[in-house]
């Protein structure tokens, strides 16, 4: 389903989808120049619904912040703008009927990633985060205040970001994984790069927010 999501002074286009019986919903924050038609982020997207997991890809900047950053391409490095639209979507689903009781994941991509990051370190509702390619080196301190259940995804081939994310991981504080997808590059553009990547996604966000949902039923 369309949805529109408030944020302060603008309205973010959002795509809602539920499986049938789902155990979790998943946000996604894209990454650099895209949006939530990312074909990338749209086939994770759809393999996570396949585990019964409700996904949610919705714009991080309006058609006219598009534009602009089209020109300068500084919005979508502006990581604590990025970051409060995602809270603001995290507010939206926590009272909407369909998804309010669903514990809910970020899946980001590139400073989609860093966003998600930061956006966990202050919301008590994302329960965990999965990172492709991502720039979690973006979120600075914020890294330290994460405390759920982190994936990193990255190319073995994506060198200068592989490292980025290393160092990452080692300034996270809860339960932290890093995955490397053999012989892929940023965009995990080879044959079965990206499919591993979802796969990956699937498995992590189906144990995570199956554990917190059965921690809330028996609540």
């Amino acid at each position: 389903m369309n949805i529109e999501i408030p944020a302060e002074q603008a309205i973010l286009n959002g795509e809602l989808e539920i499986p049938r019986k789902a155990r979790g919903l998943v946000l996604f924050a894209h990454g650099s120049g895209s949006s939530r038609l990312s074909p990338r982020n749209q086939l994770v997207a759809r393999e996570l619904r396949k585990g019964g997991v409700a996904t949610l890809l919705f714009d991080l900047l309006t058609e006219e912040e598009e534009v602009i950053d089209r020109n300068t391409a500084h919005l979508r490095f502006d990581v604590e703008l990025l970051a409060g639209r995602l809270l603001s979507a995290v507010e939206w689903v926590s009272e909407a009927r369909e998804v309010r009781n669903l514990p809910i994941g970020c899946f980001g991509a590139s400073t989609g990633a860093a966003a998600a990051l930061v956006a966990a370190a202050r919301s008590s509702q994302i329960v965990t985060v999965v990172s492709r390619g991502g720039r979690p080196d973006l979120a600075g301190e914020a890294l330290e205040e994460v405390h759920v259940p982190v994936l990193l995804i990255v190319g073995s081939n994506d060198r200068t970001v592989l490292n980025w994310n290393r160092q990452a991981l080692g300034r996270l504080q809860g339960d932290k994984k890093l995955e490397i997808v053999p012989g892929a590059t940023h965009l995990f553009e080879e044959p079965g790069a990206l499919e591993q990547v979802a796969h990956l996604a699937r498995a992590w966000f189906e144990q995570r927010l199956a554990h917190a949902h059965s921690t809330v039923q028996a609540a």
